[in-house]
């Protein structure tokens, strides 16, 4: 507890070995609220500091976390092919407004196998110009592969950015059988 009686925030935090590489993980008792894509130490070190100063609590490692345990479980089951879906609290304490709006929908109405284009995701929103926007709303996304983001693909067939990397969206979409595996 803090000096005013309330339970302090606790983040914890764990690195799970994926086939695109390590992720790491991050909770608070609020749910999942951080993904990162090629968590190496110094990437990993750096996205603590900035979840320490976002949610004013310095993150501790703890994989056996029952915070984090449901989550590890499930992103392990997916990336074997095993889930398609994740049903995991989530903290969208990290995003808000058009970006968690865009976030939410992508969630709930992009199911695994699809992908939808950015102005269509737009549009979804109530905002059928803000394509760019959403794209904005992508690269902010603090939750990709659970909150799928590698799902949403340039209208005229092109894949679109990534956060993650081209390579990492492909493999991604190639999971979910939506494009073919790499030859090599």
């Amino acid at each position: 507890m803090d000096s005013h009686g309330q339970d302090e925030q606790r983040v914890v935090w764990a690195v799970v070995g994926t086939a695109i590489g390590p992720l790491m993980l991050a909770a608070t008792r609020e749910g999942l609220v951080h993904v990162v894509f090629h968590a190496t130490d110094a990437v990993r070190d750096s996205a603590l500091e900035r979840l320490a100063s976002r949610l004013g609590s310095e993150p501790v490692e703890d994989p056996g976390s029952p915070l984090l345990a449901e989550a590890i479980r499930q992103v392990e089951a997916y990336f074997a092919g095993e889930r398609k879906d994740f049903e995991l609290p989530l903290d969208w304490s990290l995003i808000s407004g058009f970006n968690r709006e865009v976030l939410r929908e992508l969630a709930s109405g992009v199911p695994y196998g699809t992908v939808v284009g950015y102005g269509d995701l737009a549009g979804r929103v109530g905002q059928p110009g803000a394509a760019q926007a959403v794209g904005m709303a992508m690269g902010a996304n603090p939750l990709p592969v659970v909150v799928p983001c590698h799902r949403v693909v340039e209208s005229g067939g092109g894949i679109g950015g990534f956060g993650g990397g081209l390579e990492t969206k492909r493999r991604l979409l190639a999971l979910e059988g939506v494009l073919p595996e790499p030859l090599f």
